[in-house]
Order: structure tokens, then C-alpha cells, then sequence
């Protein structure tokens, strides 16, 4: 079985985000970049299948600039057979993401395609089900529990409720959350290893895809500082203060 996993190289979740001075976006420049940690959890868990002999082959991908050839890398060193970079200095958006995944899952054949299901910069939370929409595979998103057998998938999702069991046929997309698994750190060896592993190269123009954007950032601020909290002395001084700032 044949496991495609899409990563993204986002900001480091450990650091301070800041907003440029022209407040048109987040600032990118000299800042720490890594593997979205959604996209971490996808990578072990398909290294995982392929340990226990459930996959055969791991195949790590990325769409965005030369740099997120580290990204890649990183994958590999987690244990991804090889890697494919589709080289674009554009930020595109879910629906050009998840048409030039499926264009490489067309290519590719796998059996299973699994990603974070979202990624921490733009939290669109949008990209495995449109990829499932467009390869017409069923989906099984927010994964927390994933077992492969019989050529179908069993995946425990977290809703709002609690959970959910649900099997779908393979092929088929599956996003994970954050309880799936806790991914590993790559030894030294492996990160060498990694450096000799298959990483092809390709331009976005290739696929064929239009990535201009369909939306427009109009205004990127942080968010007001924290008010000083206040001590009130019983229920009904409470309800007056709310209804003095106009909260009830």
C-alpha cells in the first residue's frame, strides 16, 4: 500500500507570531520555519503503517518555495521513502492546493492520503475535503485512531459530541488531529540518511493549476492586549459591570 503525505512548511508553532509594520500579513522574514504540526502527526503515522507492514511505500509532498525542501527533508528524516516539491513562490489557497494534490495522487496511485487537517497559519481547515471531493474518494476527517485492514480504512473521529466510528473504502483521504499519535524526533543517522533520499523537484506551472488567489488580505492587526481583570463582591455587581460595557 502506497501512502501520499502532504506537509506544509509554516511558521514554527513555538515562536511569536508578529505583524509586519504595513499590516498587510504576518512577518516571514528571519523568522523560524517548520513542518506544520498536523502534518507531523500525518508523517508518523503513515511511517507507523509502514513499520508494522501495513504500507509499503511513504511518499511525502509539499507545494510552496525552494526552502520547503527542509521541510521535506524533515519528513524524510521521520522516514518517508521520498518526497516531491512542487516549487511556487505563491501562497496558494486550499482549492489550488487540494487540485494539485489531486493531480499528483493521479499520478502517484496511492492508497491512502493522509494530511493534517489544517495548517496552523491559516487554519482553513478545508484541503483534504476537496481533495476527497475532487478524486471523488470518501473522507474521514479529524482523525484520532486510524487502522488499516481488508482494504478499508477504520478511523475514530473526534466531534463535538465524543467520538465517532467510521470505515471507508480505500482509496481514500484521512486528515488527523491532534491525539493520533505523538511524532517522533529524527536521530542524527536519519537526518544524514535522509539528505540521500529521492527528492524531486517540479514547478507549479507544470500541473497546469491556476493559483491566482480568489481572495484578498485586507488588514492584518494583532489583537487588543488583555484587560486587568476585576474583583466584584457578589452576582448582581457582576451583571451591572457586564451590562455597563455592553457584554449582556
Amino acid at each position: 500500500m502506497k501512502v501520499l503525505v502532504p506537509v506544509k512548511r509554516v511558521l514554527d508553532a513555538n515562536i511569536k507570531v508578529r505583524v509586519k509594520a504595513d499590516e498587510s500579513g504576518v512577518e516571514l522574514a528571519n523568522v523560524k520555519m517548520s513542518m506544520n504540526p498536523f502534518d507531523e502527526i500525518a508523517v508518523e503515522q503513515a511511517v507507523r503503517m509502514q513499520e508494522d507492514g501495513t504500507a509499503s511505500e511513504v511518499v511525502a509532498v509539499s507545494i510552496g518555495p525552494e526552502k520547503a525542501q527542509e521541510t521535506l527533508r524533515a519528513a524524510l528524516a521521520m522516514g518517508a521513502d521520498r518526497a516531491i516539491l512542487i516549487k511556487t513562490d505563491a501562497d496558494p489557497e486550499p482549492l489550488a492546493v487540494a487540485k494539485i494534490l489531486a493531480k499528483i495522487a493521479a499520478d502517484e496511485s496511492p492508497d491512502l492520503v493522509i494530511m493534517g487537517k489544517q495548517a496552523i497559519d491559516d487554519d482553513s481547515n478545508a484541503t483534504g475535503q476537496m481533495l476527497a471531493a475532487l478524486m471523488d474518494w470518501p473522507q474521514a476527517t479529524f482523525a484520532s485512531k486510524v487502522e488499516i485492514a481488508d482494504g478499508a480504512a477504520t478511523v475514530t473521529r473526534e466531534i463535538d459530541g465524543g467520538l465517532q466510528t467510521v470505515k471507508v473504502q480505500l482509496p481514500a483521504v484521512v486528515t488527523t488531529d491532534l491525539r493520533l499519535n505523538e511524532p517522533r524526533f529524527a536521530s542524527l543517522p536519519n537526518i544524514m540518511k535522509a539528505k540521500k533520499k529521492p527528492l524531486d523537484v517540479r514547478e507549479a506551472a507544470e500541473t497546469g493549476v491556476d493559483l491566482a488567489p480568489r481572495l484578498s488580505v485586507v488588514k492584518v492587526t494583532e489583537p487588543p492586549a488583555r484587560q486587568k481583570g476585576e474583583i466584584v463582591e457578589s452576582a448582581e455587581e457582576l451583571v451591572a459591570k457586564l451590562k455597563a460595557k455592553g457584554v449582556i
